[in-house]
């Protein structure tokens, strides 16, 4: 291929069709009519010597070439968007939208208060919080599935950025006028004895349907294990379980703080000492030089970081 005669405008389109996988929708995407997004296919197959798509139903397939080349031109366009983007991000006026992925803690966490904060900052912005999928964050973040990722620390490739947010011990929950608590004189805040702890049973949550966690591990290093009763995959069912019977939970410390008036809870220490989390934010290098990115990070971190007051 001749690259100074190469039409650079075909990788705009060539990018539109890896992401929407039809002429139509690749033409709303960037402002052509769904004529001229097929016209350029034909010259972007003739410039690369490759079918570069294929016919498949109602939609098209990137053929082999096309799936090898995606990832390095999403990239590329992204910073070619940001090289030409003009300074700064104007939040007032803009109408992007973020994809955030964490679990259902950050519904009750961060969402309500950054819609407060962005109501005026940032009226045409809007903000997606995604479920979590075990195991596969980093391969979101390549997809282009999601723009942020909140999750305790742990190993990312190397092309994955990260920033600190806050410390997030766990405690005990159980409901106000629990009997076993009533009848041994347990108040709120009050430790609970190991043996009733592990005596009484536990609702656990667990996205990826596990019935042991942390704490398990703990436990089982002292000779010792409790009674997982029940798991599903949202804190906002294991609270309102926990309310709604004697069962306990160990949650967020914060997450105990905001629901315990509203459910009727009380909180408790945790009667084994527990490692305790740092929940971190985690984006693709690629988007660190974005200025809409910066913007979303920092709005993020004035949401959260005050749930640490170590990390102001």
């Amino acid at each position: 291929m001749n690259f100074s005669a190469f039409d650079l405008n075909l990788l705009r389109v060539f990018d539109a069709l890896l992401r929407e996988r039809s002429t139509t929708r690749a033409g709303q995407r960037i402002g052509l009519s769904q004529p001229a997004v097929s016209a350029a296919l034909g010259r972007l197959r003739t410039a690369l010597g490759d079918e570069v798509f294929v016919r498949r139903g109602q939609g098209l397939e990137p053929t082999a070439y096309a799936l090898d080349v995606a990832a390095d031109l999403h990239s590329l366009m992204e910073q070619l968007e940001a090289l030409l983007h003009a300074p700064g991000f104007d939040a007032a006026n803009a109408t992007d939208t973020f994809r955030m992925a964490g679990i259902d803690f950050f519904a009750e966490m961060l969402m309500p208060r950054l819609a407060q904060l962005t109501a005026d900052r940032a009226p045409g912005v809007t903000f997606q919080l995604v479920d979590l999928v075990p195991g596969k964050y980093a391969g979101m973040m390549d997809s282009h599935a999601i723009d942020l990722v909140l999750v305790p620390d742990m190993e990312m490739p190397d092309w994955v950025d990260s920033a600190p947010l806050f410390h997030s011990p766990f405690v005990v929950i159980a409901r106000a006028g629990h009997p076993r608590f009533t009848a041994e004189g347990i108040g709120p805040d009050d430790p609970i004895p190991l043996e009733l702890f592990c005596e009484l049973g536990h609702v656990l949550c667990s996205p990826d349907g596990k019935l042991k966690a942390q704490t398990d591990r703990v436990l089982a290093e002292r000779g010792l294990s409790r009674r997982v009763v029940m798991s599903m995959p949202y804190f906002s069912g294991v609270t309102r379980v926990v309310a709604d019977s004697d069962h306990l939970a160990m949650v967020p410390a914060q997450l105990a703080d905001i629901l315990a008036d509203r459910l009727r809870l009380t909180r408790h220490p945790s009667p084994v000492p527990m490692p305790v989390p740092l929940i971190r934010m985690f984006w693709p290098r690629r988007m660190s030089a974005s200025p809409a990115h910066a913007w979303l990070r920092d709005t993020v971190s004035e949401v959260l970081t005050p749930l640490d007051p170590g990390l102001i």
